[in-house]
C-alpha cells in the first residue's frame, strides 16, 4: 500500500524551531505580502513567510533572519497571502477523472486539500477500489484525504451494488495512512432507527478518533433528525434552505454548503450567517460533485468562495469556510487551513480577495502552479485490468428491452414520473397521463423514458420508467455507466431503438457516457476505469464532456448541467422518486411503487 511520504511535524520540528529562531536557513521565503490570518480574521500588510521542509517556520514583518545563501525568495509584491483552499466534501469520480488528473485540474485553482469520499468506486469494486483511489491520492503533491465509504448499497433492500461495504471493511480502512474518517452516512433511516451495521461503522470510526461524515436528505427536522444526530454524523451537506443550515449548526453539526456543477445550495443557506448572525465557524464550503468541464472552464473551490462572496458573505468569512473551518472539523488544525508556524506550507498569492485570481499556488512548500499552469507532476497509479472490465452485460440489448407494456385494451395510462429539479439533487414525484400505441406506453411532450440496465452481475435485467424535465425532442437517447450510487447503467430517451443503440455502445467501449440521435452517435466520453473515470488529462475529458452537453442541448435540453441530473436518477437516498435495478423507489417512504397506476 502506498504510504504518505510527507514528513510529519514531529520529524521536522527541531529544524522548524531553528529556522524560526534564525539558527538555520529557510528553504523559501515569501516576502512583502498581505498576511490573511484566518484565525483572527485579519489582513496584515508587509509580512513574510519562511518555509522549511515543506512547512511554515515563521510568519512576521521581517523574515530576513531566516535567510541563507541558498534560500529561494518569492516576491509577493503586496499581494494577499491566503491559505490553500480545502474542499470539505467531494467525490473525485464525479469529475470523470482519476485522483492524479483531478489534482492536476484543481491545483491551478488553489485547491491544496481535498476530503474525498470514493463511494462511487466502492459500489463497483468494493474495498479494493477504495484502496486504489486511496493509494493514488497519496501519490499527489497536494493533500487528498480519503473518507472510507459507509454505504454500499446506500439503501439496503432498495438496490443491488457490485460490492457491499461492511463494518469490518470500515474497521480495516481506519488503519490506512490516508483515511481521515467515514464517508457520508447516506442511510439516514438506518441511523435514525439504530441499524446495527450503521452504528457499528460509526463506532469503528469514532474508536479510531476520526470524523463521521453525514448525509441527511430529508426535510424532517423533528425527532428523526435528532435521532440521526445522536447516531454520530458530525456534518451534513444535503441542506437546501436556511432552516436546514441553522438546524444542523444548532444541533452541533457542521453545515456544509455546496456549489457543484449542478448543486447551487450556497445562496439559500449562507443567510444563516449573513442575515441571522450565526457563528460562521460552524459552516464549511464544499463542491460535492464537479464534472471535468466545470473544473477546466470555471474553477473549483475558488469558484465556490467567489460565489459565496457574491451572495453577500464577507470575503474573510468565506475564506474561513474554505480553510480553517474545514481543517478544524477534521482534526487537522495543526496541519492545514492557515498560514501559521508548523502547518503545511500551502499558500496562494492573489491580488484581490473578492474576485480571487489564483496567481501562484504553493503546496507543501513547493510552487505547484503559476498563472493557471501546473508546474509539478501528478503521478498515476497502475490501474489493474479488473478495474477496466466492469461493464458486465451478457448480451446486446434490443428495442424490446426498452418498451413498457400497457394493460390490455388501454388507450392511455397514468404513470408515476420522476421530476427533475434544476440545480438541486432532490426530484419530484409527479403523475402524467401518457398515450398507448400498439400496446406500449409512449413518452410524449415533456416526459421521456428512463431505464436502468444492470451491469455488475450480467443478469440482463432492465427496469423501465418515466422521467420529466429534460425537454428532449426527436428520436434520441443518452446512456451513462455513471449512475449514483450503485452505478448500473442509466438510459434516458424518447425512442426505444435509440436507447438500445446507446446501451450497446457503452457495453462495447467498457463504460462512459454516450448520446445517440436518429441512429447517429453525437457524443462519447469513454470512462474505462470502473465505468466512472478516465485517466486522460482533464482538458481532453472536458472537451468530450462539453461535446456531450452540446449534444444534449441539440436534442432540446436546456437544464443547467443536465448530465449531473441524469447521473443521479438512481440515487435512492435522496427524495422524492428514483429508479433502481429493483424498481421505482419512493424515497419518502422507502417503498417500491408501480410505474403505471391506472388506465383509460
Amino acid at each position: 500500500m502506498t504510504q504518505d511520504t510527507f514528513p510529519s511535524w514531529a520529524d521536522v520540528a527541531p529544524h522548524l524551531v531553528n529556522v524560526a529562531a534564525g539558527r538555520a536557513p529557510a528553504d523559501t521565503i515569501v516576502t512583502g505580502g498581505v498576511w490573511v490570518n484566518v484565525h483572527t480574521r485579519e489582513t496584515l500588510p508587509g509580512h513574510d513567510i519562511a518555509i522549511a521542509k515543506g512547512r511554515i517556520a515563521f510568519v512576521g514583518p521581517d523574515a530576513s533572519h531566516c535567510k541563507g545563501p541558498n534560500t529561494q525568495i518569492i516576491e509577493a509584491n503586496g499581494r494577499y497571502m491566503i491559505p490553500g483552499l480545502c474542499d470539505g466534501h467531494m467525490h473525485i469520480e464525479s469529475g470523470m477523472l482519476t485522483p492524479a488528473e483531478f489534482a492536476r485540474a484543481v491545483i491551478p485553482h488553489g485547491t491544496t486539500s481535498m476530503f474525498t469520499d470514493p463511494h462511487e468506486i466502492a459500489n463497483v469494486l468494493g474495498l479494493k477500489g477504495v484502496r486504489m483511489m486511496h493509494d493514488e491520492a497519496l501519490m499527489q503533491p497536494v493533500n487528498i484525504f480519503t473518507q472510507m465509504p459507509s454505504c454500499a448499497p446506500s439503501a439496503p433492500g432498495m438496490e443491488t451494488t457490485g460490492f457491499e461495504i461492511t463494518a469490518e471493511d470500515v474497521a480495516e480502512a481506519m488503519t490506512w495512512p490516508g483515511i481521515i474518517g467515514l464517508g457520508e452516512m447516506m442511510n439516514f433511516p438506518g441511523v435514525s432507527n439504530a441499524d446495527p451495521q450503521m452504528l457499528a461503522e460509526i463506532a469503528a470510526t469514532q474508536r479510531a478518533g476520526k470524523t463521521v461524515g453525514g448525509h441527511y436528505a430529508s426535510p424532517d427536522l423533528g425527532p428523526a433528525f435528532a435521532a440521526y444526530v445522536a447516531g454520530g454524523p458530525a456534518d451534513d451537506h444535503e441542506g437546501t434552505c436556511e432552516a436546514d443550515a441553522m438546524a444542523r449548526m444548532r444541533q452541533g453539526m457542521r453545515s456544509m454548503i455546496r456549489l457543484g456543477s449542478a448543486w447551487y445550495d450556497v445562496e439559500s443557506q449562507i443567510t444563516a450567517i449573513t442575515e441571522r448572525g450565526l457563528d460562521p465557524r460552524n459552516m464549511i464550503l464544499c463542491t460535492d460533485d464537479c464534472h471535468s468541464g466545470t473544473l477546466v472552464n470555471d474553477g473549483h473551490m475558488n469558484r465556490v468562495v467567489r460565489h459565496t462572496i457574491d451572495c453577500g458573505c464577507d470575503p474573510l468569512v468565506a475564506l474561513q469556510m474554505a480553510t480553517i473551518n474545514t481543517a478544524t472539523h477534521f482534526g487537522l488544525e495543526r496541519e492545514i487551513g492557515s498560514i501559521t508556524p508548523g502547518r503545511r506550507a500551502d499558500v496562494i498569492l492573489t491580488s484581490d480577495l473578492s474576485t480571487l485570481p489564483i496567481e501562484m499556488v504553493i503546496a507543501r512548500g513547493q510552487i505547484v502552479a503559476e498563472e493557471g499552469r501546473v508546474t509539478v507532476d501528478c503521478p498515476h497509479y497502475a490501474w489493474p485490468e479488473e478495474a477496466r472490465t466492469t461493464v458486465n452485460i451478457a448480451r446486446d440489448l434490443s428495442a424490446a428491452d426498452f418498451r413498457i407494456d400497457a394493460p390490455k385494451g388501454a388507450n392511455a395510462v397514468t404513470a408515476n414520473v420522476i421530476g427533475v429539479v434544476e440545480n438541486q439533487a432532490p426530484t419530484k414525484a409527479l403523475k402524467f397521463e401518457l398515450p398507448v400505441t400498439d400496446g406500449h406506453v409512449q413518452p410524449t411532450g415533456e416526459v421521456a423514458q428512463i431505464a436502468l440496465v444492470e451491469r455488475h452481475r450480467a443478469t440482463g435485467g432492465v427496469i423501465n420508467a418515466f422521467v420529466s424535465g429534460f425537454g428532449y425532442q426527436g428520436r434520441m437517447a443518452m446512456a451513462s455507466t455513471v449512475a449514483h450510487d450503485s452505478h448500473h447503467m442509466i438510459v434516458v430517451g424518447t425512442d426505444a431503438e435509440q436507447m438500445a443503440l446507446a446501451a450497446n455502445r457503452l457495453r462495447a467501449v467498457g463504460g462512459g457516457v454516450t448520446l445517440f440521435k436518429d441512429g447517429e452517435e453525437l457524443a462519447l466520453v469513454e470512462l474505462p476505469i470502473a465505468g466512472l473515470m478516465s485517466d486522460q488529462p482533464a482538458a481532453e475529458v472536458a472537451a468530450k464532456a462539453d461535446q456531450l452537453l452540446q449534444a444534449m442541448q441539440d436534442c432540446g435540453c436546456t437544464l443547467n448541467n443536465a448530465y449531473m441530473q441524469h447521473s443521479l436518477l438512481a440515487l435512492v437516498v435522496i427524495p422524492e422518486l428514483r429508479i433502481s435495478d429493483l424498481g421505482l423507489v419512493d424515497v419518502r417512504t422507502f417503498d417500491f411503487i408501480p410505474v403505471l397506476e391506472s388506465q383509460t
